[in-house]
């Protein structure tokens, strides 16, 4: 039968050694497996990065496939080769262009999808008997989706097996970096001895280290990185937790968290505390004109790492700025820094910035120094928050 025979393309296309390795296969398939040929379609479909092989070429194939009137592929059958014309072709593969249709059809070919059976004038058609049955036909051959049939069922599933490691590794780095970042807070709000400032830049140039596009043998190293960063920290806070206290102790400690997210208790920057007239107060401090020109909800927006290290959340400016008053000393900023950025930005104001500077932690040296640059330009007039904002929500976004 004709679909068994070696053939050579029409014209001035060359035979490749895929093509050649592709007919060995078709010949070597045992007469009458049968292949569900949008099954095996799925499969491809699955393994489209293993098979090297773009979408525009799958719709394509996937045209040639609704030309074939039976569901079920049979090798050996007679009726594996379908001739449709370049523009029905064209047509069933949603208006491709003929020059387009050319080369992904080409793409099939090299890939080993399916073979060019050519007529001695390179033009597509069946021959058909007395009976009206197909004896002879030139167009595509689909023999070879059902020779390497289970070839794609196995590259399909060593795809979903990575595709689910890699998804528990995503896990992973998602877990330790929450985990990480409100135990760094954890340990400086409650005055844990440990070097807060490196950890926390250990953190910032792990997370740093994490590309854009992540696959699986990059990302577990990461995430085994982060999880001995975060047996550290938490070893530093067993050390620090005193087993034999009493329930009151536990009382008193209870006590102390649920108030720390209305009043910074535990300021790492003392001198610059701002007392509250009332803990009904609206709002921690009168703040200046256009300190609330942004929403809380956009700041948080722009700069979500913030809430990382909220341990009880952020839903008023109360528990930003005391989040904020957590980072400071984790990212080196001084109090002599921070008094200035309050005195010329304001309270809010400076603390938006202190966010923004968490949010591109990995890219700035030197914080401190970066908030007296930043600072000087407020004074100077040459700086507004708007932009700044902006950026960040334009970087995630593209992200």
């Amino acid at each position: 039968m004709l679909g068994q025979i070696p053939t050579t393309p029409f014209g001035r296309r060359a035979l490749s050694r895929a093509v050649v390795n592709t007919q060995r296969l078709v010949k070597e398939c045992p007469n009458g497996k049968p292949v569900h040929k949008w099954q095996v379609f799925r499969l491809v479909c699955e393994a489209k990065a293993a098979l090297d092989i773009s979408d525009r070429a799958l719709a394509v194939l996937n045209a040639l496939l609704t030309f074939h009137p039976d569901t079920v592929l049979v090798s050996g059958a007679g009726d594996l080769v379908v001739f449709p014309s370049n523009r029905a072709l064209m047509l069933r593969a949603h208006g491709i262009a003929p020059s387009t249709l050319r080369r992904h059809l080409a793409v099939l070919i090299e890939c080993g999808l399916i073979l060019r059976r050519d007529s001695p004038n390179g033009k597509r058609f069946a021959r058909k008997g007395a009976a009206g049955d197909v004896e002879q036909a030139f167009g595509f051959d689909l023999g070879p989706l059902i020779a390497r049939a289970d070839e794609f069922a196995a590259l399909a599933e060593t795809i979903r097996a990575e595709r689910r490691a890699l998804a528990l590794a995503r896990q992973a780095v998602a877990l330790c970096r929450r985990d990480i970042a409100k135990m760094i807070a954890t340990g400086i709000e409650e005055r844990v001895p440990a070097d807060w400032p490196g950890l926390h830049r250990s953190f910032i140039d792990i997370l740093s280290s994490i590309p854009r596009r992540v696959d699986l043998e990059a990302l577990e190293p990461i995430a085994e990185t982060l999880a001995e960063l975060a047996a550290i920290i938490l070893t530093a806070l067993e050390q620090h937790v005193k087993p034999a206290e009493s329930g009151a102790t536990e009382s008193r400690s209870e006590h102390h968290i649920q108030s720390s997210n209305t009043e910074i208790s535990n300021e790492p920057e003392p001198g610059f505390r701002e007392s509250r007239a009332a803990r009904s107060e609206p709002d921690p401090k009168p703040m200046r004109s256009g300190e609330m020109a942004f929403p809380l909800g956009m700041v948080l927006e722009a700069c979500p790492d913030l809430a990382d290290y909220a341990r009880h959340g952020i839903s008023h400016w109360r528990d930003f700025i005391a989040t904020a008053a957590v980072i400071r000393p984790m990212l080196g900023i001084s109090p002599s820094a921070w008094a200035d950025a309050c005195a010329v930005l304001g309270e809010v104001q400076a603390c938006i910035v202190v966010a923004a500077i968490l949010q591109r932690a990995s890219a700035i040296k030197s914080p401190g120094g970066y908030l007296r640059a930043l600072t000087r330009r407020a004074q100077a007039g040459s700086f507004s928050l708007g932009p700044m904002l902006m950026a960040l929500m334009s970087a995630r976004n593209r992200d």
